[in-house]
């Protein structure tokens, strides 16, 4: 098969490195890819935000698969085009991915299919939002969690202290600061907890465990500082027993399903869960309609099953006709080496060297935000490099990770220390 490949970031080059290692996978095509991508696709110059251009590429190289790595285009309804166009497509259909597309479709599902998740009131104004905040804060305290309606790049939520910040950050939103995301607000409940995240490959009607992982949002040691797209993540996520992982298929990926099918937007691609581990059981935080980044860093590695075979069963409607998948039992760890600033301004087109020291050291190295220029790497966005380890714990695959970021000469970058802290902590502690 001839397969095309949407996605720049790392997450488009951990699938694209394991795509090629299936028996399936004839040529591979990456639009638009980076640096890294290049080493295992042919990458292509085209908006994937213009569906027409998309499916007239597809057309011109008879490609037989579609992979949608992104988020935007799913919502963007890409992979609507493509069926029309005949064109089979891994990822959700636009109304399907309104799952991530807009929080209060998400939080109406949930609350119609008695799904775990806090609770919420949606607004499309300030000053009703802003009486709801000041009512809901009167009786429960703070903190109070406020969320643009849409897409906002992972920046479009604040956990507010005071009913001045909670107010500040509805008028945020109304005001345009994540543009159209946030036309509509949702305000939720607080939750207490350890966050985690669950994977389901799904075809519309059967939901197959893809593994688990939990991740680092924040810039700073410790997980503090301002939010990012993520600085480092590892999989599996031990604080997911086998009893939560059995819970939160049963409770909350299977009646999202159902729930999904019964409003005839039945959903196939991967779902991908945000949970909060309350003392009370696992609730959903939100929903991604595609695959993480950094988590498929770790989830990818990981894999033993052949990715083609798993994503045309989601995109055909026959995952039953498989065997579940397979997994390397081993942890795999990866730390985000990002240009100094993120997530704020950063210098751009910066040398680095040593990515072949890292992977002769033993690790993956993928890229994120890369690009090659008279024979060096340069950088180019603010999150560049994921760094891969493994090992038979968080903290033998941390320490395989970070060997491999010494390895990596970029002065211009930066890394958190600390990935995967807390469950180091656990395994110092015997539990």
């Amino acid at each position: 098969m001839d397969i095309l490949l949407i996605g720049s970031g790392g997450r488009e080059h951990a699938l694209a490195w394991k795509l090629t290692q299936s028996l399936h996978c004839d040529e591979l095509y990456c639009a638009p890819g980076n640096a890294g991508i290049a080493d295992v696709a042919a990458c292509v110059s085209l908006d994937i935000m213009d569906n027409g251009a998309v499916v007239d590429f597809c057309r011109e190289k008879e490609i037989d698969f579609v992979v949608v790595g992104p988020e935007q285009p799913l919502v963007n309804g890409l992979v609507d085009a493509l069926d029309a166009a005949g064109i089979p497509a891994f990822g959700p259909t636009q109304a399907a991915a309104q799952l991530e597309g807009s929080k209060a479709f998400t939080k109406e599902l949930c609350a119609q299919y008695d799904i775990p998740t806090a609770a919420f009131a949606r607004f499309n104004n300030a000053p009703k939002a802003k009486m709801h905040v000041r009512q809901q804060m009167s009786v429960g305290g703070a903190p109070i969690v406020i969320k643009a309606d849409g897409l906002a790049a992972g920046k479009g939520v604040v956990v507010a202290h005071s009913v001045e910040e909670a107010c500040e950050a509805v008028d945020a939103c109304f005001e345009g600061a994540f543009g159209e995301a946030g036309a509509e607000v949702v305000v939720e409940e607080f939750l207490e907890g350890e966050e985690a995240s669950l994977f389901a490959i799904c075809d519309g009607q059967t939901a197959m465990l893809f593994g688990t992982a939990q991740d680092h949002k924040r810039v700073g040691e410790g997980d503090t500082g301002p939010n990012t797209g993520g600085m480092g993540a590892y999989s599996p996520a031990p604080v997911l027993t086998q009893e939560l992982i059995d819970e939160v298929m049963t409770e909350i990926i299977v009646p999202t399903l159902a729930g999904m099918h019964a409003r005839g937007h039945p959903f196939r691609g991967v779902l991908y869960a945000g949970l909060m581990l309350t003392a009370e059981g696992p609730s959903l935080i939100e929903y991604n309609t595609r695959f993480g980044d950094p988590e498929c860093q770790v989830l990818m590695p990981r894999l033993k099953s052949d990715l083609v075979e798993l994503m045309l069963a989601s995109a055909q409607g026959s995952l039953l006709e498989l065997p579940e998948a397979e997994w390397d039992t081993r942890t795999a760890l990866t730390v985000v080496i990002a240009s100094r600033g993120y997530p704020g301004s950063y210098e751009k087109n910066t040398v680095i060297a040593g990515v072949e020291d890292a992977e002769k050291a033993g690790a993956l190295v993928f890229h994120a935000g890369t690009s090659h220029k008279d024979g060096k790497l340069l950088a180019t966005g603010g999150r560049v490099l994921n760094v891969t380890g493994f090992g038979g714990s968080v903290g033998e695959a941390q320490k395989a990770a970070y060997d491999g970021v010494a390895k990596i000469r970029w002065e211009n970058g930066f890394t958190r220390s600390d990935i995967g802290w807390r469950a180091i902590e656990r395994e110092k502690a015997g539990g």
